[in-house]
């Protein structure tokens, strides 16, 4: 991992912290950006997110799926855990905590949005970093490359319609024209520019693609951290007064993470995959394609409302929580290869 991949919970922190300070110095400067829309796709965001996650979908390799025969079993779990069992346990742990158990002391207007933005946290499984994840448990690369690419495939179908049907159970109003606008812009169409860009300089070499992908990554990386700065200078004031809220937020996300991801192991072992295939699919079944959810929390919703809040503490408990999965199962190895060879 990199400076900035080791230390992002800090790097999180810290433009959070600013992005409040700014807030509370420049409150015009703040609502002038908020007002910078065009059918209520926020211009400032949404070049920020394209940055962001550009360099990140320039890594996939689409022609990877030919690789799922070789590894069904371990494809099936990641696929049941992403897209079955992942976005209904976060709706349930939101309904649950946001809605019942911490309701007292959150604030009454905001328990909607909480719950929406949890929802759209779990509803798009992690694109990018899994691949750091991965590397760092031994995982086997050609799987992670082909999980993900499945996993992208169905999510530019599939994200959509999954929101809009946990948003409808939670009785929250699903704004469709805002909701399809988002997944076209956010997903779809920087996807096609990724492939388009990706298939060109792969002409020069795979050479070419590793430094490309190496200048990038500074710049995808300042882009998520000015768009929390934004994001926490529109939630400021809400965060000044309330900053519990912050950490009741957190608890469904850690408690449906780690969920995921011992689900996912567990299975792997049941099936008797191999450790290097069972390590990405957990891993990927527990982190979350962040920058889609606060872009999507954003233009449904807006700066200020609970959702985007929501999907920021997200990205601030992501790494840490991912680096204990990723010590749990390298540090399990030798039970799970125990039991996954009296399954195979």
């Amino acid at each position: 991992m990199n400076l900035f991949e080791r230390y992002l919970t800090l790097w999180v922190g810290l433009s959070m912290l600013a992005g409040i300070v700014l807030g509370q110095v420049q409150p015009a400067l703040m609502h002038t950006l908020a007002d910078w829309q065009i059918a209520q796709v926020n211009l400032p965001v949404g070049v920020l997110i394209w940055v962001m996650i550009i360099p990140m979908l320039l890594r996939i390799d689409f022609g990877a799926v030919r690789e799922i025969s070789k590894h069904r079993r371990g494809i099936m779990v990641t696929l049941i855990v992403n897209w079955l069992v992942k976005p209904f346990s976060m709706a349930l742990l939101a309904w649950l905590f946001v809605r019942h158990v911490f309701a007292p002391w959150l604030p009454t207007s905001q328990i909607d949005s909480y719950i929406a933005g949890l929802i759209l946290l779990a509803a798009a499984p992690c694109t990018a970093m899994v691949f750091v994840w991965s590397r760092l448990t031994g995982g086997d690369p050609l799987f992670t490359l082909s999980q993900v690419a499945v996993n992208d495939t169905i999510m530019v179908f599939a994200f959509a319609p999954l929101v809009g049907l946990l948003l409808g159970l939670s009785s929250i109003t699903v704004p469709w024209q805002t909701l399809l606008l988002s997944v076209l812009v956010y997903v779809v169409a920087p996807v096609i520019a990724a492939q388009i860009w990706r298939k060109r300089v792969l002409q020069q070499g795979a050479q070419a693609l590793d430094a490309l992908l190496s200048k990038l990554g500074p710049y995808s990386m300042a882009s998520l951290l000015l768009t929390i700065v934004l994001l926490f200078g529109f939630q400021g004031q809400a965060i000044v007064q309330q900053p519990l809220v912050i950490a009741l937020l957190s608890v469904p996300i850690l408690l449906q993470v780690l969920f995921n991801a011992g689900l996912a192991y567990w299975l792997n072992r049941r099936l008797g995959e191999a450790h290097a295939v069972a390590c990405p699919s957990a891993l990927i079944g527990a982190s979350n394609f962040f920058e889609l959810a606060v872009a999507t929390a954003v233009g449904l919703f807006g700066f200020e409302s609970g959702a985007a809040l929501a999907t920021v503490v997200g990205v601030l408990i992501e790494v840490p929580v991912m680096l204990l999965v990723v010590r749990v199962v390298n540090g399990s190895r030798a039970w799970y290869e125990r039991g996954a060879a009296r399954s195979a």
